[in-house]
């Protein structure tokens, strides 16, 4: 079988309580997060109901029911330019990373940076990847563990946030 560490269950967090369901499966949680800005979450994300706060106490909870194995966690953020891209993007999201270290023992945060995939959205785009890089060093000089995902898919339109159709489908009546 597969190791527990080696299975992870993803959320985007529609409420804290789904943290409570997930943090009962054998295996590492991961959580979409996107922004840690409530504002700009809810443009995101638009399915958001509750404050980061609200959903960061639902994790911490969850974390504090499981062994230190599995209180790994990974934040995951779809990075887009000129959206959440920023310094202070990247300062707040140390800043969160470390509160719900600080706040579950033996916790570990990793945060995964996920170069937004372009589908010819007409405002969204990539960020360059010295702006991808520069806000990895933000977040791993505050002392959070950082990591730029490499896109794989994307030439196929299947690559992570991009499974959506170019063409129009013809509606039959």
């Amino acid at each position: 079988g597969l190791a527990q560490s080696k299975v992870t269950i993803s959320t985007v967090a529609p409420d804290p309580s789904a943290f409570a369901t997930l943090g009962q499966a054998p295996a590492a949680l991961a959580w979409s997060v996107h922004a840690v800005d409530d504002s700009l979450r809810r443009r995101l994300v638009p399915t958001t109901k509750h404050s980061m706060e609200e959903l960061k106490q639902g994790l911490v909870q969850a974390l504090l029911s499981r062994s230190n194995k599995l209180r790994r966690t990974m934040l995951e953020i779809a990075l887009i330019e000129g959206v959440n891209d920023s310094d202070e993007d990247a300062e707040r999201l140390a800043t969160f990373s470390q509160s719900i270290m600080e706040e579950v023992a033996g916790s570990k945060v990793v945060v995964n940076l996920i170069p937004y995939n372009a589908i010819d959205h007409p405002t969204y785009s990539t960020p360059s990847m010295e702006r991808l890089l520069g806000f990895q060093k933000m977040v791993t000089d505050c002392g959070v563990l950082c990591y730029v995902r490499t896109t794989r898919g994307d030439e196929e339109s299947a690559a992570c946030g991009q499974l959506a159709t170019k063409k129009k489908r013809a509606v039959v009546n």
